[in-house]
């Protein structure tokens, strides 16, 4: 097929080129000062990105390794741990805890809305022993669109005056909406870097608190790999224990510059604003459903758009891919063939926003999925009312 394939789904996302050709430039010396001086340039645009005066660990490895870091690191065997059901990523993450011996709580939710804080408070609330010794939510669950408030759930979290860890997970979130992970008072934010961060997949972080580093001192989980006792020296001096993923460390040093130092992080979070919006536009024109039901908790970073019952979500997405050479998201878990997901964050321009927009509104007309009127015209329009 002539041209080339537009990447829509909601990460790993498209890679600027100037981030590209940093990455394929030749191997530094990771042992070596210029590689040394680089990785501390990172770590302090890590930590302004994800708002802390923190240490920021980096691994080579997906976002679940750092979940799993998160968790390793701060608590031991038998420990009972707070989980919000966002969608399939918070299920995930429960999953791997109980994997871990841990002793994981689920909170359950209906995968259209992001957490709710009081029930979260409840359940804290009549832990009188305090048995609960981490509570872990997701931001942007990647499945759904839904992005929920973390300030309000430290707050509900600080009024039951539990003492339990605050464990966030900004996967798909850092880098493209606000997040402060001081100001929010977390103590362990899990990253990656195939999403906001305009990198390919390879590179997950930890940022943490005074409160999760004490935890850590005590924490009888067994692990290796993941030690942050291993990995926090070398923040200070831009070093790691094991060969890292050098190249990518100095394709990330390249996108936090775009973000933070060209762009500005409120300009990046103002475009994500106004392209989600376009998005939501289209597809409220078309008379289809957003699987998040709350209109304040809907994602700037993708919308994940529900089909009427009787049609099926990935035979839309297989025929646009064969088509209009256009990828979207699937449906994941309980939702699978019932959504697709239109991602909306990273490295993108109106552009790029409108031709996966138009793929989309054809990709429906020629399945017969009824739709009101154009969603494009509507998208389009929503663009120029809010220019750049």
């Amino acid at each position: 097929m002539a041209g080339r394939e537009l990447l829509q789904i909601p990460g790993p996302s498209n890679v600027p080129r100037r981030v590209l050709e940093a990455i394929a430039q030749p191997t530094l010396d990771h042992r070596g000062p210029d590689f040394m001086e680089l990785a501390l340039k990172v770590q302090r645009n890590l930590q302004r990105i994800f708002g802390t005066g923190g240490p920021v660990v980096m691994y080579p490895a997906s976002g679940t390794g750092a979940w799993e870091a998160a968790l390793v690191n701060t608590l031991s065997p038998g420990d009972r741990v707070l989980f919000y059901e966002t969608g399939h990523f918070a299920s995930l993450w429960n999953r791997l805890a109980g994997r871990l011996g841990l002793d994981p709580v689920v909170v359950g939710g209906d995968w259209r809305r992001g957490v709710a804080a009081e029930p979260v408070a409840r359940a804290l609330e009549e832990d009188r022993e305090h048995r609960i010794r981490a509570v872990c939510i997701v931001h942007n669950e990647t499945s759904t669109g839904a992005l929920s408030n973390v300030s309000r759930v430290r707050q509900a979290i600080t009024d039951a005056g539990h003492p339990a860890l605050f464990m966030v997970d900004v996967i798909s979130s850092l880098g493209s909406v606000p997040y402060a992970h001081d100001d929010w008072q977390v103590d362990v934010t899990i990253g990656a870097s195939q999403k906001g961060l305009m990198l390919p997949p390879g590179l997950s972080f930890n940022a943490l608190s005074a409160k999760a580093l004490a935890a850590h001192e005590t924490a009888k989980c067994v692990r290796a790999y993941w030690d942050w006792s291993d990995m926090l020296p070398g923040t200070e001096r831009g070093s790691f224990p094991y060969t890292p993923a050098s190249n990518l460390v100095v394709g990330l040093s390249e996108a936090l510059t775009m973000l933070l130092d060209e762009e500005g992080m409120a300009a990046v979070f103002k475009r994500h604003e106004r392209f989600a919006s376009a998005a939501r536009s289209c597809v409220d024109a078309w008379g289809l459903e957003i699987q998040c039901e709350v209109k304040e908790e809907r994602s700037n970073v993708l919308t994940a758009v529900r089909l009427p019952e009787g049609f099926d979500a990935d035979a839309l997405r297989g025929l646009i891919r064969e088509r209009f050479d256009v990828a979207l998201g699937n449906g994941l878990g309980q939702i699978a063939g019932k959504v697709f997901r239109i991602g909306h964050l990273g490295d993108l321009n109106e552009t790029m926003l409108m031709g996966t927009l138009s793929a989309v509104e054809m990709g429906l007309r020629l399945s017969q999925i009824p739709i009101v009127k154009s969603g494009v015209s509507a998208a389009m329009d929503r663009l120029q009312i809010e220019p750049s």
